[in-house]
């Protein structure tokens, strides 16, 4: 039986949030920790700056030279990822995009489609065009699709085009100010197609996959896989078979109660040599930082968090009014959990000038929360 508290930790050293990583590139670190989820908030760069003291100015370079990108990744969800793992992920991504089902419901043809794929393209030649102007320079190619295709969130066939598009790499989403953290795009050509010559089958493509989530977040059990994939069952068991993932049991705890985790070959000794830190190394994180977007225990996690090894240490939010973090610890304050905050919130104030969980989150929508953090932490 493994201990779960050896386990937490292992799982922050594995990810980076050690210390381990610090001057590491972005590339390196999304490497080494896994694909950052986006959902138009910050948690890409907490993650970066969490892990190696990233700044916001050098991952928006780093994605102006292509060495990271915001893409369509397992199961359709957008993720920022190095460019040694651009092809993977946009196949890891085909066959998840739920607006080409909506558009047949409402009497889209895949010819209509082509169509209007070719369209853009063409309209791209000259330069990066936002959906306005898409509109404008394909013309009646786009159509729309009235008061049902509005019922159903679909105005007209232009987001699907550019989604498919997005897919097959053939063009990108370029953010307007350079920025994960706002979802406002222009579209650009992508030239060389990042999915030029890759090869690789449907089946080889959920192995490989495979192989990289169990190296970056293993030990973990094949539900937590397959939930990340997006795969069924029976495809999710045929991707894992080839790797021969050698199991461990956890003692009883909040680490996937009941479910057998499982290593990559060779990694077991690893686990089984290391040895915990015993001084703390605090983090602050987005609430779907990887540390635990793919744990099952934090399946409804909400806050943002901070962690110490692997342990969930307490949660916060940042008060854009008075540029400050709200915060309440789940352990007793000591000084290195101080530093952790002041560094943070100078980072966020400084460089984010707020701190989105998503594109929808705002100061306003955040008041109650921080309230509460404040009322909270007065009376501890």
């Amino acid at each position: 039986m493994v201990d779960p508290s050896k386990l937490r930790a292992w799982y922050a050293h594995s990810q980076g949030l050690d210390g381990s990583l610090e001057g590491k590139s972005a590339a390196e670190v999304l490497q080494r920790a896994g694909w950052a989820r986006s959902v138009g908030g910050v948690s890409p760069y907490l993650a970066l700056f969490a892990r190696a003291g990233i700044s916001r100015e050098q991952a928006d370079a780093a994605a102006q030279k292509l060495q990271i990108y915001e893409l369509p990744s397992a199961r359709g969800c957008t993720y920022v990822l190095p460019a040694s793992d651009f092809a993977l992920g946009l196949a890891a991504g085909q066959g998840f995009d739920g607006e080409i089902k909506t558009a047949a419901k409402l009497g889209v043809t895949e010819k209509e489609i082509d169509k209007l794929c070719d369209a853009v393209v063409s309209a791209l030649e000259k330069g990066p065009l936002d959906p306005d102007g898409l509109r404008e320079a394909t013309g009646k190619a786009v159509r729309n699709l009235g008061p049902e295709g509005k019922k159903k969130g679909l105005t007209t066939t232009l987001p699907v085009a550019l989604g498919k598009l997005q897919e097959s790499g053939d063009i990108r989403r370029v953010p307007v100010n350079g920025r994960f953290d706002q979802q406002r795009y222009q579209y650009a050509l992508w030239r060389p197609n990042p999915l030029r010559g890759f090869k690789r089958s449907s089946e080889e493509v959920h192995t490989e996959l495979a192989r990289k989530y169990f190296s970056w977040f293993g030990p973990a059990s094949a539900a937590e896989f397959q939930r990340f994939s997006g795969l069924g069952v029976k495809a999710a068991k045929a991707a894992l078979e080839p790797l021969k993932l050698e199991g461990i049991k956890v003692a009883p705890g909040e680490i996937t109660p009941g479910d057998q985790l499982f290593f990559l070959p060779g990694e077991r000794s690893g686990f089984d040599a290391f040895k915990p830190p015993k001084e703390p190394h605090y983090s602050l994180l987005g609430s779907i930082d990887s540390m635990f977007e793919h744990r099952t225990q934090f399946e409804d996690f909400e806050s943002l968090a901070i962690v110490d090894r692997g342990r969930l240490v307490g949660v916060w939010e940042y008060d854009q009014p008075t540029e400050s973090i709200a915060w309440v610890p789940f352990v007793k304050k000591d000084k290195a959990l101080e530093q952790a905050v002041t560094r943070t919130e100078k980072f966020v104030r400084n460089q984010l000038g707020d701190a989105r969980s998503f594109s929808l989150d705002s100061p306003k929508s955040r008041a109650p929360r921080i309230a509460a953090l404040r009322k909270a932490a007065a009376s501890a």
